[in-house]
């Protein structure tokens, strides 16, 4: 078999079967969005350098050259990429390489040749990177994460306005419960999602810039009368991060392991969901819109399969094993720096791309999603036995002795009809008015709150 990498002989499903659904994270999450955002980082560094009145040696860039610095960065092609891959094949070290590719990028520019040294200045590999992943992680949450999430939450809103009032049987340990609509069990599902949401978004990227072991021993062993804290805080802030003071040689990650947690905690809400709505679509509330030539069943012509939420639920499954891992090992680093943490970091892309593909799985799933009101009504209406809830709590504001235990000998593991229910209540002791309106509720009236909640979602 060939050696060329394709979607049919990549080793990974989210670089073959589901490559297309990744695409918008590879910007971010590849080799060469890392590069990139190494990049950016290492110019922005030297230009802030430059602009510092203190630093003498450099002097302050043109604005031409402040120009030509940033059109590197805004233009960093693949070709670019490949060309520090090359150099990183002889220098053994990937930042080192960066650092040899910029100094050979701008040596036509006197500007940049004359300050040439003070690329990388002061600065360990571990300065670069820790920004760049924290820059690739942010971008990616905003830009991809957060606005799949929102189009998934819309779509739970929309259906909860939909079947706001489609009254339906519960099931609390698989038996038949106290009715609620439709409607209000998604908008659980779309206020859950929203507060897992507003987690993700919350979390604020870190990052170090303070050397070796940060302590900033490099940069005042060349100037020591600079506050580098305070210059070193300034320059992380202007990449909209969160500047972190007190760090061994790495971040210690802990905001990556928190937003790793805040979506595992996402995609664990979305199994739940895809979990029920597998269970609805079993039991006929929902059915599934046909597409043309889609095959159910190998074998059996007439399957429509749930394959949407199945698919969703594997790859949060996925996701989480992976972000998991992440968030209780990326934290942990021995003394002040051990390797273990780089070959993890580089599969933030997997944990991402399994979160995305669950995600888009579980919207195309319930973008096909069509209820049968005429089979959630007759589910309802086979389930009497559920009113015997408000029954014996009218029983009981009346003072009637034993309310739940009448109640439980008259329903409890039988089936019972409306007829003999009523019977019961036409006996019951207790003002006309209230026995008129328990005489007139059914199951599919006893909905509580459901339909405005759902409403209000």
């Amino acid at each position: 078999m060939s050696s060329t990498l394709n979607t049919l002989s990549a080793l990974s499903p989210l670089d073959g079967r589901y490559a297309a659904k990744g695409d918008a994270l590879r910007p971010h999450f590849s080799e060469f969005g890392l590069i990139r955002n190494r990049v950016r980082v290492e110019v922005e560094w030297l230009k802030a350098l430059a602009a510092a009145p203190h630093l003498v040696e450099i002097a302050p860039f043109s604005a031409a050259t402040i120009a030509e610095m940033d059109a590197v960065v805004a233009n960093f092609s693949e070709e670019d990429g490949a060309a520090i891959k090359a150099i990183e094949a002889e220098t053994n070290h990937d930042v080192k390489a960066m650092e040899y590719w910029l100094k050979a990028r701008f040596e036509n520019n006197a500007e940049v040749s004359k300050a040439s040294e003070f690329i990388h200045f002061a600065c360990t590999s571990e300065d670069i990177n820790n920004t760049s992943h924290a820059l690739m992680l942010k971008e990616a949450r905003d830009a991809v994460l957060l606005p799949m999430i929102d189009r998934v939450i819309d779509r739970f809103v929309q259906l909860a306005h939909q079947h706001a009032d489609l009254a339906m049987l519960s099931r609390t340990h698989g038996q038949p419960a106290s009715p609620t609509t439709l409607g209000k069990e998604m908008a659980n599902i779309a206020y859950r999602l929203r507060h897992a949401r507003k987690s993700i978004a919350a979390v604020d990227m870190t990052a170090k810039f303070n050397g070796a072991v940060g302590n900033y021993n490099a940069h005042l062993s060349a100037y020591p009368d600079i506050d580098w804290a305070a210059f070193n805080q300034r320059f992380i802030e202007s990449l909209d991060l969160v500047f972190n003071p007190y760090t061994i040689q790495i971040e210690p990650h802990d905001s990556m392991a928190e937003l790793f947690d805040a979506i595992a905690r996402m995609d664990t809400i979305l199994i739940d969901a895809c979990r029920d709505i597998w269970m609805y679509i079993s039991l006929g509330f929902f059915k599934q819109k046909l597409k043309a030539g889609e095959v159910g069943s190998s074998t059996m012509p007439h399957k429509v399969n749930p394959i949407d939420f199945e698919n969703a639920e594997g790859n949060f499954g996925m996701a989480n094993s992976i972000l998991r891992h992440f968030s209780e090992k990326l934290p942990i680093s021995r003394m002040q720096r051990d390797l273990t943490d780089s070959t993890v970091l580089r599969n933030m892309g997997v944990g991402f791309g399994h979160a995305l593909l669950g995600l888009d799985s579980c919207l195309r799933g319930l973008n096909k999603l069509e209820s049968d009101p005429a089979r959630v009504a007759a589910d309802l209406d086979n389930a009497w036995e559920v009113l015997a809830e408000p029954i014996q709590t009218v029983m009981r504001r009346y003072g009637i002795p034993k309310p739940y235990e009448q109640l439980k000998e008259l329903t409890r593991g039988t089936g019972i009809t409306k007829a003999a229910l009523q019977e019961f209540v036409g006996k019951l002791a207790i003002p006309d008015a209230d026995k008129k309106r328990l005489l007139d509720m059914t199951p599919a009236s006893y909905i509580g709150e459901a339909a405005s909640l759902a409403r209000k979602i």
